[in-house]
């Protein structure tokens, strides 16, 4: 299965990623999506951009062949109170922003502190989704981060790639993320956290999962390109507006 919109994949810009814009943008098109986004990693990360990187990327048109590029952020949950690493002035550039655990900024720590980190983060109304929160090196209390999640119209991720090896152990942590969202009526994204232009748009490993533990498709806010613009409308994002147009000739 293809994803429509795409909420997370990695340029060459990460330098553990492979692809150029053009590349990715040439294979959401022969896969038939509408959207992907670019989604680089915040500056604590090692290998992050510059954060001029993510001020100057208007230069970037906002579609190739018909498919629409968001530009936005994989933002670091730091330690260890938690919050995030986007400078300021810099939210203005953004799309939407991803929040995630990673082990080069935030040392893996106990459920208690893991799970208050990541809601802090949620508190700040800067983030909209939470990345791969299935990592089992960061282990979470699931139903206290959904609820402050849907508390504050936030969506948590299934993360393709952590079915994949990049997250080792993490599948029956994204079936409890799954199972626990639809018990508490909330929302998710599926992404593919493309580090390639190949894997765009993939969530093969996801689906599968979903359809183990029926999960119900209108919990998915990136299911099209419609539903995900409603929700970053939801957040006051300027880009649901920007693409009106072009949503209205899908």
């Amino acid at each position: 299965m293809t994803l429509l919109v795409d909420t997370h994949s990695h340029t060459v810009a990460s330098t553990h990623a492979y692809s150029t814009v053009h590349e990715y943008a040439v294979q959401a098109k022969l896969k038939g999506m509408q959207m992907f986004s670019l989604t680089e990693h915040g500056p604590s990360m090692p290998d992050s951009p510059h954060p001029w990187h993510f001020g100057n990327r208007h230069v970037l048109p906002r579609f190739v062949d018909g498919v629409a590029i968001l530009r936005a952020i994989e933002a670091n949950i730091m330690p260890v109170d938690g919050g995030h690493d986007i400078p300021n002035g810099l939210l203005p550039f953004l799309d939407f922003a991803i929040a995630s655990f990673h082990e080069p900024v935030f040392a893996p720590a106990g459920k208690a502190q893991n799970t208050q980190a990541m809601i802090a983060t949620i508190e700040t109304g800067d983030i909209q989704i939470i990345g791969h929160p299935g990592n089992p090196n960061f282990p979470i209390d699931i139903g206290e981060v959904i609820r402050a999640a849907k508390d504050n119209n936030v969506v948590l991720e299934v993360n393709n790639s952590s079915f994949k090896g990049s997250r080792s152990g993490s599948s029956p942590i994204c079936k409890q993320v799954l199972e626990m969202t639809d018990q508490l009526d909330w929302k998710v994204v599926f992404s593919s956290d493309a580090h390639v232009a190949y894997d765009i748009g993939n969530d093969a490993s996801s689906s599968a999962c979903a359809e183990e533990v029926g999960f119900p498709v209108e919990r998915i806010v990136n299911r099209d390109a419609h539903h995900f613009l409603a929700f970053l409308a939801q957040h006051n994002k300027p880009v649901a507006t920007e693409l009106q147009d072009w949503l209205a000739a899908l």
